[in-house]
């Protein structure tokens, strides 16, 4: 065999394309556990179980061997002391299950930005009938893609929400069912059951992406033909990578000038280490791309018809690219030989390897993650999504072939994970991963993994233990639906009515299982109305990552959320949606002040207005404290009055004066802190002293020492760490230079390297855009308190200085 012998592609085939992937991958792909918080028990019980989501799917290769226990008391030991666990039966998929699951597939569409997901999902639905009708992201007919059904999506031309559907395509029997001696072609079509979700590409909105990849079986990820792998390219491939989720890639914009499908294969295993080989090669390119040539069975496929509709499948394969399509072919054989066993040993024999052959390879390969089958063509010239559509059906997996697992809180917490089976007779197990207020109330989406979910049923939420009515089930089309009777195990529907958040798991009771920033200060133009509260609460229910909390020191209403867009959509939003304008601008940092010296007081509040007036004298000093270690205050009220001068009864009235002191500083309004009241002495009036005159007394002699004793502004300093790619450096510590930053320490290692500096927040404000922007989208930044230090000079200066003009204004 020319090129390669057989102990280096042995070599090759062990150490594999993806070096977290074993040898023998199980056919079923493992998912990380579903975590259960049992409904009786308390909160204690339901934390101690929280920790159980520590298990590893890695774990559940030995579940067969593993036995489990219906209740924590069943567990036993064996002489050894190793806990055994009580056998669990689990539920039997019957014939009908197999023929329903075999059909079925969930499937999202990923990609960065732009990539032309929209515009591919947009054709799919309206091969499969699902529209009548094509739109485009930015049409002129002001219509838009269906799966952008909101009016933000549709004016900027981006996704913002994951939007679902569902459609029926006919393809070929799935390669893995057909018996040898059969051609791709035998038989007739059969009709696949596709949930489809298309996600948001912007980085903002990556949560999105993240809790669609929870639910689904497989995914496509569109690469654009000449930008190739981009910044949330890498994202994306990472959440597929951590939900273990099999992915075909789709190189989209093949019309483009300047497309290069091979380079952009090249970057899918330098830059992603996938192994990946193209499985159709173009017949044409850029302005002249026109098909493509099936490299599995060897056939041109061009689409003609009114846009595309029609496949039209030829042997005859044109004279240009038939010797570009050999050498494609020949490599899609040898890199999937590195990937698939059965095929290796045909290719190390030199035998005869069939279409069929790699077919099977493909999905074999695909499914156990090892391998990433590349198809070609163009969304907006309607060429070659259909061939995608068989490839979805032929190469991943449905819903049986991937492993999801519950963990059972009534068991410690050392108990193995349980699998669920995806059999319609089996105990309900859902998860809730999607909420939308939807124009008749709460919608909330859920993948069931098994037993059925029915309209007019009761389900009960394993977080909160309460029970609900299932009102109204429907499978969703964009903002449109269709209502359902029953949803099966391995499918994806929504619910109306039900109260929850989103990650709840629901049960039919029997079962204890469940499923395991930036910030900006707003507020309401003019008066505050009931809309903008309410606004504020569904947003945090549907997004986990939309934080809100009001501000202890300025009272002012903050908002954190993932970037500068993912703030502005959700404002812009509650203006549209709940009819409230909102003012944001910059929040208030939580400066301090403090004194850096000692000084002493011997003040005497004095006032008589006719009859008992008021009288009380306190000497003594305030110098700066140091926090202590074991409390963690850094004031404190300290009395060393000997001999009665000041009857007992006003020190707690001194004490109370010092603390009102505190809390507003002198400087620039902001509390004092690093502070000590040393009483010393004072005297008192046998009728003119009271509780109100010492208070008094107390904070006039605290803000006449304080001025003597050199006071300063303390402002939070922020400790920055900071991953991005090596050429990115330099700008990089010239961005933090800029921010008044000092580098503490720099690590490189391959092709990235991590930043640590202290920075103060006032100047970290707009840093994740300007990071986003000097490093291509490819940098991250993580950011925590470090300290309170004093502010430069002059800018104290200037807070001292603006906040008296505030003053005087009062």
């Amino acid at each position: 065999m020319p090129g390669i012998t057989r102990a280096v592609a042995r070599s090759r085939f062990r150490q594999g394309s993806i070096s977290t992937a074993p040898l023998r991958r199980p056919t079923i792909l493992q998912r990380q556990p579903i975590l259960i918080v049992p409904s009786s028990s308390s909160s204690a019980v339901r934390q101690r179980f929280a920790t159980a989501t520590a298990f590893s799917s890695s774990s559940s290769g030995g579940l067969v061997q593993k036995r489990f226990a219906s209740s924590a008391a069943a567990v036993k030991e064996d002489g050894e002391g190793e806990s055994v666990w009580p056998e669990r039966v689990l539920p039997v998929l019957k014939d009908s299950d197999l023929k329903r699951l075999k059909r079925q597939r969930n499937v999202g569409i990923s990609a960065h930005i732009d990539s032309g997901k929209t515009t591919l999902t947009e054709r799919v639905l309206y091969y499969t009938g699902r529209i009548r009708d094509i739109h485009e992201v930015r049409g002129r007919d002001a219509v838009g893609a269906k799966m952008d059904s909101m009016e933000l999506e549709r004016e900027k031309g981006i996704t913002i929400q994951s939007a679902a559907t569902f459609a029926d395509w006919l393809a070929p029997t799935p390669p893995t069912e057909l018996a040898e001696g059969e051609t791709l072609s035998s038989g007739e079509k059969e009709k696949f059951a596709i949930n489809i979700i298309d996600t948001p590409g912007h980085v903002d909105f990556t949560i999105e992406v993240e809790r669609a990849l929870r639910v689904l079986d497989g995914a496509v990820l569109v690469l654009c033909a000449v930008s190739g792998v981009q910044s949330q390219t890498i994202t994306v491939d990472r959440q597929m990578r951590r939900y273990n989720v099999p992915r075909l890639a789709f190189i989209n914009k093949m019309d483009r000038a300047g497309s290069n499908p091979f380079r952009v294969i090249q970057q899918l295993r330098g830059k992603l280490k996938m192994n990946a080989a193209a499985v159709q090669v173009p017949i044409g390119s850029e302005g002249d791309f026109g098909g493509v040539v099936d490299l599995v069975r060897m056939k041109a496929l061009y689409n003609e018809g009114v846009k595309g509709n029609q496949v039209v499948e030829t042997d005859d394969i044109p004279e240009t690219v038939r010797a570009l399509a050999e050498e494609k072919r020949a490599e899609l054989i040898e890199q999937l030989s590195e990937a698939d066993e059965t095929l290796c040993d045909l290719f190390l024999e030199e035998a005869p390897i069939s279409e069929l052959d790699i077919a099977q390879a493909l999905r074999r390969a695909t499914t156990s993650l090892r391998f990433t089958p590349v198809f070609l063509g163009s969304a907006i010239k309607n060429t070659g999504v259909q061939a995608l559509l068989d490839g979805v059906c032929a190469y991943l997996p449905n819903p049986n072939e991937v492993h999801n697992q519950a963990l059972d809180a009534a068991l410690p917490p050392q108990a193995p994970p349980i699998p669920l089976v995806p059999a319609a007779d089996a105990p309900l197990v859902g998860l809730a991963f999607k909420l939308e207020e939807g124009r008749y109330g709460q919608l909330t989406y859920m993948r069931v993994y098994q037993g059925e979910l029915k309209r007019g049923s009761l389900i009960y939420n394993a977080r909160t233990g309460k029970k609900v009515k299932v009102p109204r089930l429907v499978r969703m089309h964009s903002d449109e639906m269709e209502d359902v009777e029953a949803i099966g195990a391995g499918e994806i529907c929504a619910m109306f009515g039900v109260e929850c958040s989103s990650g709840d798991t629901f049960t039919d009771g029997s079962t204890t299982y469940s499923m395991p920033v930036i910030s900006l200060s707003i507020r309401p133009e003019g008066n505050e109305t009931p809309n903008f509260s309410r606004a504020l609460n569904r947003f945090q229910k549907e997004d986990p990552t939309f934080r809100v909390h009001v501000d202890g020191e300025s009272q002012e209403t903050i908002i954190s959320g993932m970037g500068e867009l993912h703030l502005d959509i959700y404002v812009e939003r509650m203006k549209r949606e709940y009819n409230v304008a909102c003012v944001t601008g910059k929040p208030r940092v939580a400066f301090r002040e403090t004194i850096t010296e000692p000084s002493k007081f011997n003040y005497t509040h004095k006032k008589q207005s006719g009859g008992s007036g008021q009288f009380g004298r306190v000497i003594g000093r305030i110098e700066p404290m140091e926090t202590d270690p074991d409390t963690g205050k850094d004031t404190a009220f300290d009395n060393r009055i000997i001999g009665g001068n000041i009857p007992q009864q006003f020190i707690p009235a001194i004490e109370k004066g010092f603390q009102e002191a505190l809390d507003r500083g002198l400087l620039t309004g902001h509390p004092i802190t690093g502070c000590r009241f040393v009483l010393e002495d004072g005297s008192a009036h046998t009728v003119d002293s009271n509780e109100l005159a010492f208070r008094l007394a107390s904070v006039g002699a605290f803000r006449e020492a304080f001025q003597k004793a050199r006071p300063v502004v303390l402002e939070p300093v922020m400790t920055v760490e900071v991953v991005a790619p090596i050429e990115f450096q330099g700008n990089v510590i010239g961005a933090l230079n800029q921010r008044k930053g000092t580098i503490i320490d720099t690590e490189v290692r391959d092709d990235e390297f991590t930043l640590t500096a202290e920075v103060a927040l006032n100047d970290m404000f707009g840093y994740s855009s300007q990071l986003r922007g000097m490093t291509q989208g490819k940098g991250e930044f993580t950011m925590e308190y470090k300290s309170h230090q004093p502010v430069m000079a002059n800018v104290q200066k200037d807070m001292t200085e603006a906040f008296r003009k505030k003053q005087l204004t009062k």
